[in-house]
């Protein structure tokens, strides 16, 4: 691409879940000094900006995503003075910094929640917020139907009698984003990290900011698009004028946002996390006036079958591209199971159930690290940008085997500890060492990590791997290391191959060819000048099943 295309149309983002990615005051929970601490291991990786996850200040009932002060960082994490050091440093490292904004709710504890707690109903204090009596004679039924996204009811009531709007934790009441107030102080608190530095922002629940002003009930489920189990895609697409969801509206706060960005010099971009029904529908986040890029679940949910992938990238290239916007790839994060564990299940069509992953049939592990390694040259090939999630660098599987006392997703309590959530794959990472907590705490610590690490993943350490070829590591180290140097990857265009059913094979300009053997079969491959980069050992000349290649044509 052009060098003169701003940086996001390429970046390749580390996800730093602050709480897990190292620790460096010894309370057992990572913090801004522990980002600083492994800056070198960040540049070394070759990545061009970290996204962190909120580090302001909260309660954590939600681990962070619970906003009290968004100009203040949590003292869990350190201090403003601590975030704008970072800034620095990361600069000086050639990183970005991106953090975290979630617009689509604050913490109860937020002054302006307070406050309207404090005024009653009716109040102009509860404008701000989505507040409604309640239905039925007395007012004790919620004002619909609407369920949290962590489970049971999207509503609480006060002891005043109002009811309050939560899609999430009833620690986190939604916003009013038709009040006027709420968009000037959005506007406001990002010209204040801006003004410190920062390159963009990731926006928390990106399609949730609107909701339709009756608060109708929610339409009736649709029956799935296909049969088995009811995945993500099938959930959303349950009616296109979904009541909370994806409304139209939104696409009027991000242009304004876009306009805030602008005022500040370098490129500054934000990031989406939009659930849309349709490739179509995500395409509208990005327009040209609106938000820079969004996550591409259907990339992620995507099972590993060569058809299915073949399609979202084409479906995910066409629409993106018709607004002049680049993908953006990505394999984990801090919601979802770990992609090796996923793809070490063969009923990978059922990984899917209400818009998260969940265990279906036995783990192969080795299965799912042969097929992480080819997804991760796969994903560094396409056209566009890629966000990393900390640890999969390293080959990190899912743990599935936390005990019930160490949990602590907020979808446990939610579910009636029938849901075990999201943490098992948000264990801290090791850095090195044979035992917990692997380096992620300074060596004279006696806290505990706020999760449990698993006794054997001493061999899965940063330390451990450094310098192992064969590594996981070392996979992605030269895989970035050549994505950076080659002129034909990062942003651009793609031709598919011919290729035999169940292998991808795609060139990019200028010499540049990658193929992906999703099939059970070897795969010969085609004459090619040098073999660039290869996911795991070839066997005379033939591409494995479950294996990639980056080839020079």
């Amino acid at each position: 691409m052009s060098p003169t295309a701003p940086w996001w149309r390429s970046a390749v983002i580390y996800q730093v879940y602050i709480r897990s990615f190292a620790d460096g005051n010894g309370d057992g929970v990572g913090d801004i000094a522990g980002i600083r601490s492994r800056l070198p291991y960040l540049k070394s990786l070759g990545v061009d900006a970290i996204w962190i996850n909120p580090w302001y200040k909260s309660p954590m009932a939600d681990h962070g995503y619970d906003v009290a002060d968004f100009r203040a960082i949590d003292p869990r994490f350190g201090t403003l003075a601590d975030a704008e050091q970072l800034i620095t440093e990361a600069h000086e490292h050639g990183i970005r910094v991106i953090p975290d904004i979630v617009p689509n709710h604050t913490s109860d504890q937020h002054a302006w929640f307070q406050a309207a707690l404090a005024a009653g109903p009716g109040s102009a204090e509860r404008e701000r917020y989505v507040f409604r009596p309640g239905r039925g004679p007395d007012g004790t039924e919620p004002p619909n139907d609407w369920v949290s996204c962590f489970g049971g009811p999207a509503w609480t009531r006060l002891p005043d009698g109002d009811w309050y709007l939560h899609l999430f934790a009833p620690q986190q009441p939604d916003l009013n984003w038709q009040h006027p107030e709420v968009r000037a102080e959005f506007e406001s608190i990002l010209r204040f990290w801006f003004s410190r530095g920062v390159d963009g922002f990731r926006i928390d629940v990106a399609h949730g900011l609107i909701k339709h002003p009756e608060l109708p009930d929610l339409p009736p489920r649709a029956e799935p698009a296909v049969t088995g189990p009811l995945t993500r895609r099938d959930e959303i697409r349950r009616h296109l004028d979904h009541p909370h969801w994806d409304r139209d509206e939104v696409h009027e706060i991000y242009r304004a946002w876009r306009k805030v960005a602008d005022e500040f010099p370098g490129d500054r971009s934000f990031v989406a996390e939009a659930w849309a029904d349709t490739p179509e529908r995500l395409a509208a986040y990005v327009r040209r006036d609106g938000l820079h890029t969004a996550f591409n679940f259907d990339f992620l949910m995507c099972g590993w079958d060569a058809k299915d992938l073949r399609a979202v990238i084409d479906d995910s290239l066409t629409m993106l591209g018709s607004v002049g916007a680049p993908a953006t790839w990505v394999l984990s994060n801090h919601d979802v199971m770990r992609h090796p564990s996923r793809y070490g299940r063969t009923a990978s069509q059922s990984w899917i159930v209400n818009a998260r992953f969940e265990p279906d049939g036995p783990l192969d592990l080795d299965l799912g690290i042969r097929r992480a390694r080819a997804a991760a040259l796969l994903m560094l090939a396409l056209p566009g940008g890629a966000y990393v999630y900390q640890g999969e660098e390293l080959g990190l599987p899912e743990v599935e085997d936390l005990p019930e006392s160490a949990l602590q997703d907020p979808i446990w309590e939610r579910s009636g500890h029938t849901d075990r959530g999201r943490d098992g794959c948000r264990v801290p990472i090791p850095w090195s060492g044979q035992a917990a907590p692997y380096g992620f705490s300074p060596d004279d610590t006696t806290a505990e990590p706020w999760l449990p690490q698993p006794a054997d993943w001493a061999a899965l350490s940063a330390e451990a791997q450094t310098g192992d070829p064969a590594s996981m590591l070392e996979l992605y180290r030269t895989a970035l290391r050549i994505r950076r140097e080659h002129p034909a990857l990062g942003d651009g265009t793609m031709t598919w191959l011919e290729a035999p059913e169940g292998v991808l094979s795609f060139s990019r300009e200028p010499g540049f060819r990658c193929v992906v053997n999703l099939s059970a079969e070897p795969y010969e491959l085609p004459a090619h000048a040098e073999l660039l980069l290869a996911s795991g050992p070839l066997e005379d000349g033939r591409l494995g099943p479950d294996q990639a290649v980056w080839l020079a044509v």
